[in-house]
């Protein structure tokens, strides 16, 4: 995962500290947060697809930065919280 640099961080934080604001209001409204994260990722890739990365080269750039996500959330969230699970319900193996 490309760690950025607290100083490059700055102008992300507020953004998106909006953005998970606005989920979590639509959430308590009975919206799943599923569809809006999916929604926000489709709007986001597709924005910049339109934008500079409009080639075959950008969109697998792009669609590699979703993949290599996917497995850092898993490596950092989902493992941790299946080694839990294995531990206090038995192991399946």
């Amino acid at each position: 995962m490309p760690y950025l640099k607290q100083e490059d961080r700055v102008r992300l934080v507020d953004p998106l500290t909006d953005l998970i604001d606005a989920i979590c209001i639509n959430e308590a409204n009975g919206v799943g947060v599923a569809g809006q994260v999916n929604f926000i990722i489709s709007v986001l890739v597709n924005s910049l697809w339109q934008g500079t990365k409009a080639n075959y080269a950008g969109l697998n750039e792009l669609i590699g930065a979703i993949e290599c996500a996917k497995l850092e959330i898993y490596r950092r969230l989902a493992g941790p919280y299946e080694e839990k699970a294995a531990k206090r319900n038995g192991d399946v193996f």
